[in-house]
């Protein structure tokens, strides 16, 4: 792993519930990653247990944290960015543009230290799941993808959000595996009804890994936030795609199984952390043929 990681998140804070940004951050933390939260909302709680409390975060705000974190030299040496919910359009063109000053840093801490690994940009399109669809505005979906997904070095779409982006309908695995090549880069996606079973799906120009495991019912809120970061810190540490796609989900069903046990409300990132170290399943990745 890189000495002293630093990652920006861009995403929701949801005071009580370990969802968003906030849960992300807890992942990330745990797998020995620094991180600065930029909070797109401020919320009381996840929308799925009532109305929430607080509200977006107004943009020049938005903007006034970045402000800051830049002038302190942070982008310089941020090595993961992290996108995920937004509240509106301004701030995807916010986040592209930090994206870019990013890219472009000195890679260097206070001129002692050279980053040899380039920014891993990581972009969660959250817009919708099914059976509901969208449940951002038309504008907010269109940004992200003009803006963020160009921008990305990995993608991490629901199932739902994979066909919403690419416009393709996705009936079997294979189309799923073209949907996401057509992305032209990096797609981990979450939320495959497989057989009864649930799928998460890798695939890049190259080589395509599924890994299923049994549905586990009632899972708290943030499962899909709990996989993107999970997979992120093992990509940062050095781990293949396929391991690393083995090792999150893992990881994740891992959380959900603590949740269970203790009749949790919300995924226990804190309690149990040493889930995500040390899963408590083994789970293996099939490789798919699409030919």
């Amino acid at each position: 792993m890189l000495s002293m990681p630093m990652a920006l998140i861009l995403s929701s804070h949801v005071a009580a519930s370990m969802v968003g940004g906030g849960a992300s951050q807890r992942v990330l933390n745990a797998a020995k990653i620094d991180t600065m939260l930029v909070p797109t909302v401020l919320y009381g709680r996840h929308p799925g247990w009532g109305a929430p409390g607080g509200g977006p975060v107004e943009q020049d705000q938005f903007e006034g944290i970045l402000s800051g974190i830049s002038d302190q030299g942070l982008l310089d040496i941020t090595d993961i960015v992290l996108t995920g919910y937004f509240a509106d359009v301004g701030q995807i063109f916010d986040a592209a543009a930090v994206i870019d000053v990013v890219r472009k840093g000195r890679r260097v801490n206070k001129g002692v230290k050279a980053f040899s690994r380039e920014p891993f940009v990581v972009v969660d399109p959250i817009m919708g799941d099914a059976p509901g669809g969208l449940y951002v505005s038309p504008a907010i979906a269109a940004a992200i993808k003009d803006q963020l997904i160009s921008r990305a070095d990995l993608v991490t779409p629901n199932l739902f959000e994979l066909g919403h982006i690419t416009g393709r309908p996705l009936t079997d695995l294979a189309s799923m595996v073209r949907a996401a090549r057509a992305m032209a880069r990096p797609v981990l996606v979450s939320s495959l009804p497989r057989h009864g079973q649930i799928g998460v799906l890798y695939v890049d120009e190259q080589q395509a890994w599924l890994v299923t495991h049994d549905r586990l019912p009632k899972a708290p809120n943030g499962t899909g936030d709990a996989l993107t970061a999970a997979f992120i810190a093992h990509i940062i540490a050095g781990d293949d795609a396929k391991t690393a796609l083995e090792q999150a989900v893992a990881a994740t069903v891992s959380l959900v199984m603590r949740a269970q046990e203790w009749a949790a409300p919300e995924l226990p990132l804190v309690a149990a952390a040493d889930v995500l170290v040390t899963p408590l399943v083994t789970l293996e990745a099939e490789a798919v043929q699409t030919a």
